[in-house]
């Protein structure tokens, strides 16, 4: 299949267009041209063509005006266009695209569109933003390239964003995963307070919203067990009951004198996390934090 985008500078919005539909329809031939006819004969047009249209693989934005919005104002550029188009056949459902929307192609395409989403707190100081990255490939304003040496660095970027939309897919099916998981746990929980889980997984979103009595979550790790206090809210600090006030952190022989639980091993200052050498240990830790008030 024939892609035709742009040549010179590229950014990450064709980059990541260009990534994606990579991932969604197999091997590209990727011509960057501002020949007409060449543009034209291409199977797919990204951010060149003057039109956003799916149906007959049309990817651009720069028509007046534009490509059209979100509902939350965030303007589509070419990335967003080819998410739209293809990220629920490639994340495995809506509600997966729309995440990756929200985490990664939303910030592509504001810095594309010229939409300021972030401001730093600090000074000048402005974290690198993977638009950022990808601007760091194209040549410096005194390196001279050929056109073959510029199409070598825009495939380089490609394959940068091709990673990064790989690892994004496959965290959100692994996120699909534990989800159902921890809807099982829920639902074989002898106490309703305490969800434990075969794994240390992504738990908060279904227990904060689908298990209303929950209070700790337990799971082994690598080096014995942990607790968690679950969050009254998602993305909120405060948590539905803390871990007892006299653990707060102490670790060792310390923690395992104040807690009466010998294996246990280390409790946050914060008091949303604890550990114990073993599943029994991290068991006695939660029924004191339960019966402390």
């Amino acid at each position: 299949m024939l892609v035709a985008t742009h040549p010179g500078n590229f950014h990450a919005d064709d980059v990541f267009a260009v990534a994606a539909l990579g991932l969604a329809l197999g091997e590209l031939d990727v011509v960057r041209t501002r020949d007409d006819a060449l543009i034209a004969g291409a199977d797919v047009r990204v951010d060149v063509g003057g039109r956003g249209d799916a149906a007959t693989g049309d990817f651009d934005h720069h028509q007046r005006g534009g490509a059209g919005e979100r509902a939350n104002g965030i303007r589509y550029a070419s990335f967003g266009l080819v998410w739209h188009a293809h990220g629920a056949a490639l994340a495995g459902s809506e509600e997966a695209a729309r995440a990756i929307d929200e985490r990664l192609v939303q910030g592509v395409d504001a810095n594309d569109t010229g939409q300021t989403i972030a401001q730093s707190l600090v000074g000048d100081v402005r974290p690198m933003t993977v638009s950022g990255i990808v601007a760091t490939l194209n040549p410096a304003w005194d390196e001279e390239l050929d056109q073959d040496e510029q199409d070598e660095r825009f495939g380089t970027a490609v394959g940068l964003a091709t990673g990064i939309l790989e690892r994004e897919l496959a965290g959100a099916a692994a996120f699909a995963r534990a989800q159902q998981l921890v809807r099982d746990a829920i639902t074989r929980a002898s106490d309703p307070r305490v969800i434990e889980l075969e794994s240390n997984m992504p738990w908060r979103e279904t227990v904060v919203t689908q298990a209303p009595e929950a209070l700790f979550v337990i799971y082994p790790k690598s080096d014995g067990w942990g607790l968690q206090a679950v969050p009254a809210e998602l993305g909120g600090f405060g948590n539905r009951r803390d871990l007892p006030d006299e653990w707060a952190g102490l670790s060792g022989a310390a923690l395992a004198a104040a807690s009466g639980v010998p294996d246990a091993s280390f409790c946050h200052a914060a008091r949303f996390y604890a550990a114990a050498d073993s599943r029994e240990g991290v068991q006695a830790l939660v029924a004191r934090a339960l019966a402390d008030t």
